[in-house]
């Protein structure tokens, strides 16, 4: 396992982290949840991500449960929370400076620690100012709650606000984002986010690599009894890969397995490797529910150097639908 900058701060991540979303709670009970996080950890995976909204708090109770179990020291691993769906009630929504200190205090609750390594405000809240949000935040740090913050999927005008108001008054400034990134979502970090990695030195832990599963091939046939397009709280994934979009992304899915065939890697493989092939990339977050589907995608690591710059050109090709490259070009 290799270690990567979280951006401009010192904090080495693991390129490859393991992240609860979906996941915890919903498809793993503790049981199977300490077999993965443990094969994780023994992997060199250091970087275990999770959020107050995943399984209504029940994915962190997971997480902290095993984190108690496996007894594993506080300094060899990192563990974060997000915070912004906390509940139905007003107060219990939002970046807010009520929310974002009751949300963090229950969120080392129920991860069982004493502090958490890196705080995301989880989506932008537009009836909260940046600033007081930034506050909030500041406070956590100063009080030793949390050590790093940032922000997920939030705009770069957002996130340099957030910026210039810790410049201007002293505060913690964010040090990270995590947007979605992967071959179907682009936009974001390889344009948007380009100033802020040049000038504020922003790192990123990306989330769906492997676009919810459409990019590792197994949805080219239809959805697989059991897969999270499956379930119910998750239909808007079914649905985005039902669209006329959708089955433009599984053609593609279909053309670039012929160059994961000829490299000799998975279709998981070749998606995973790819995002590890951008350099501001801090680290790539994986969901597997089982061993096996850990160990595969962690082979990714070891497969980023299989794509040169042919390939990869060649994935552009298949990805902006220019004519598809013939086997010999790559």
């Amino acid at each position: 396992m290799e270690y990567r900058n979280l951006g401009k701060s010192g904090l080495r991540v693991s390129e490859l982290s393991y992240g609860s979303w979906v996941t915890f709670s919903i498809q793993l009970d503790k049981a199977k949840a300490k077999k993965t996080m443990k094969h994780a950890y023994d992997k060199g995976i250091n970087f275990f991500d999770n959020a107050e909204a995943y399984a209504s708090g029940a994915s962190e109770k997971i997480m902290g449960e095993v984190l108690s179990d496996l007894g594993l020291q506080r300094d060899t691993y990192i563990v974060s929370s997000k915070v912004f769906w906390g509940g139905q009630a007003v107060t219990q929504r939002g970046l807010n400076s009520k929310h974002i200190r009751d949300a963090c205090d229950s969120a080392l609750k129920r991860l069982q620690v004493d502090y958490l390594d890196m705080y995301f405000c989880h989506r932008p809240d537009f009836h909260t100012p940046v600033e007081e949000t930034v506050r909030a935040m500041d406070v956590l740090v100063k009080q030793g709650k949390i050590l790093y913050w940032g922000t997920s999927e939030w705009s770069a005008d957002r996130i340099r606000e957030a910026y210039s108001i810790a410049y201007q008054y002293g505060l913690t400034p964010p040090s990270m984002e995590q947007p979605q990134y992967n071959m179907f979502h682009r936009e974001k970090l390889e344009k948007e986010y380009l100033g802020l990695f040049s000038s504020e030195g922003l790192g990123t832990t990306i989330w769906s690599p492997l676009a919810s599963g459409i990019l590792t091939g197994k949805y080219n046939e239809g959805i697989p009894k059991g897969s999270r397009m499956t379930l119910p709280d998750y239909k808007f994934l079914r649905d985005g890969l039902e669209s006329k979009k959708g089955a433009e992304n599984i053609k593609k899915v279909i053309k670039l397995s012929k160059i994961a065939e000829k490299l000799d890697i998975s279709m998981a493989q070749l998606s995973i490797a790819w995002c590890l092939k951008n350099k501001n990339v801090s680290t790539v977050i994986l969901g597997a529910t089982t061993t096996k589907q850990l160990d595969e995608n962690i082979k990714a690591a070891e497969n980023v150097r299989l794509l040169d710059d042919k390939v990869m050109n060649s994935i552009e090709k298949i990805l902006k639908n220019r004519p598809s490259p013939e086997p010999d070009m790559l």
